[in-house]
């Protein structure tokens, strides 16, 4: 097995802009979200920065950060 490649470092002396890191979801109980996998949900729980507990429907998912697949509608 090989390593996944580091991310590239922005040097200060680059001409080029700094790639800007996405600002991290939050999500509050009661949101309605979508996950790319489950479908619709309902957000009923959080962990800070770690997890939200969400529920869709047929089953209450622990989802985890960073939220790759969940959207806030």
């Amino acid at each position: 097995m090989t390593k996944p490649a580091a991310p590239k470092r922005h040097l200060p002396t680059s001409p080029f802009k700094a790639p800007v890191a996405p600002a991290p979801k939050h999500f509050a109980p009661g949101d309605q979200v979508t996950h790319d996998v489950h479908g619709l949900g309902q957000v009923i729980g959080v962990e800070d920065g770690i997890a939200a507990l969400v529920d869709f429907g047929s089953a209450q998912l622990r989802i985890l950060s960073p939220y790759a697949k969940m959207t806030k509608l």
